[in-house]
């Protein structure tokens, strides 16, 4: 009699974005977002004033807060269907062709035992996910202040119900909050997962790469094809793993400042570098937890792209590319790391926005298609 099949989180959790349709995940998490945006509706949470002791009257409605909406409306999906994507060739294209190119293809050696491989790292980081981000931060952002009627954190939509009891009273307000953080802390456990994915993706193609040393020169070619390839997708999920920190900072930041809202903030902001203003003094000092968990993106998802530029033997004629794409992804990370920090800091931020949504469009920057074409033509 045969043994059943142990539970394996790294195999059911690399499921998710090699299995079934690749819809299914993006879509998913867009539901979920989507159901939260009408639940907050129907509360009357979504488009919600403060009127703060200072005298200023801040929008802290649900919808009007990216880090739920645009992060995991528009970044997160995009994320996945990214990762999905280049699982997909390297699980189906580049794998097997480089496998067999270097003559090692065997059991021992699939993908299935390197995926099993990084179990532990799937546990620790889901136990973190949900116990820390999800129930832990919970419970002292949002339960303890909505039972206690205080806290060192700034008013958002989660505890409206402290000062808005008529729109939404606090059982509603604890069960309201408590769907979203179990809702968040899920998709940032599908986000690390996604990270560790493509982490073993490139470890995976530079084992299979350094046994094609000494190989002829038209499997080089083919191997630098695919990790080119593999560095495009990379490059991509990193940019939207900033953008996500990016979103998270920026409502937290608004949060303790004095702009009525995000958009009025940012556009302050700017024209107060060509006045001469500085804006950035009038905040109150709250506490702001995402600021640490935004953060830990930026590094994971920088470390990632760090391993996979160092590990990819990439040809000499594409590592300018890769500096244009370190240049970009440095660019972001300067931006995420100063917001707040003096008057105009987000117009380093949108020269960093308008660059990221170019490399996300055209992650070659122009030289993929350039250098297909020169292919073609020597062909030819």
């Amino acid at each position: 009699m045969r043994p059943s099949p142990r539970f394996g989180l790294a195999r059911r959790s690399e499921a998710l974005f090699s299995g079934g349709s690749p819809l299914n995940l993006p879509a998913s998490v867009f539901a979920g977002a989507t159901a939260l945006g009408f639940l907050s509706y129907i509360t009357g949470i979504h488009n919600a004033t403060f009127d703060r002791p200072d005298g200023v009257a801040k929008q802290v409605g649900f919808l009007w807060a990216p880090n739920w909406t645009f992060v995991f409306m528009v970044l997160l999906p995009l994320f996945c269907a990214f990762v999905i994507e280049l699982l997909g060739f390297w699980k189906h294209e580049g794998r097997s062709k480089l496998g067999v190119q270097a003559g090692r293809m065997q059991s021992g050696d699939s993908w299935e035992r390197k995926v099993e491989a990084s179990s532990y790292t799937y546990w620790v980081v889901f136990l973190i996910c949900l116990l820390f981000a999800g129930l832990f931060q919970w419970i002292e952002v949002c339960l303890i202040p909505l039972v206690n009627g205080g806290g060192n954190y700034a008013m958002d939509w989660g505890k409206l119900a402290l000062v808005h009891p008529e729109v939404i009273s606090v059982p509603e307000a604890i069960l309201f909050t408590g769907m979203a953080y179990l809702y968040m802390c899920l998709c940032f456990y599908v986000f690390f997962v996604g990270l560790i994915l493509l982490y073993t993706v490139v470890y995976d193609l530079w084992r299979l790469g350094e046994a094609t040393k000494g190989r002829p020169d038209a499997d080089q070619i083919e191997i630098n094809e695919v990790g080119l390839r593999v560095l495009r997708g990379i490059f991509r999920c990193t940019v939207l793993g900033v953008l996500i920190a990016i979103c998270m900072k920026i409502q937290s930041s608004y949060l303790t400042s004095s702009g009525r809202n995000v958009a009025a903030w940012l556009l302050s902001d700017m024209s107060s570098a060509f006045h001469g203003r500085n804006n950035v003094s009038d905040g109150i000092g709250y506490r702001m937890p995402t600021h640490f968990s935004s953060l830990l993106i930026v590094i994971s998802a920088c470390v990632v792209f760090l391993f996979a530029s160092v590990r990819l033997r990439v040809a000499r004629h594409f590592r300018v590319l890769l500096w244009k794409m370190a240049a970009v992804v440095g660019l972001l990370v300067a931006g995420y790391l100063l917001i707040g920090a003096f008057a105009g800091f987000s117009i380093l931020l949108g020269v960093g926005l308008l660059l990221a949504i170019y490399g996300l469009f055209d992650p070659g920057f122009g030289q993929w298609r350039a250098t297909e074409l020169g292919n073609h033509q020597r062909v030819s």
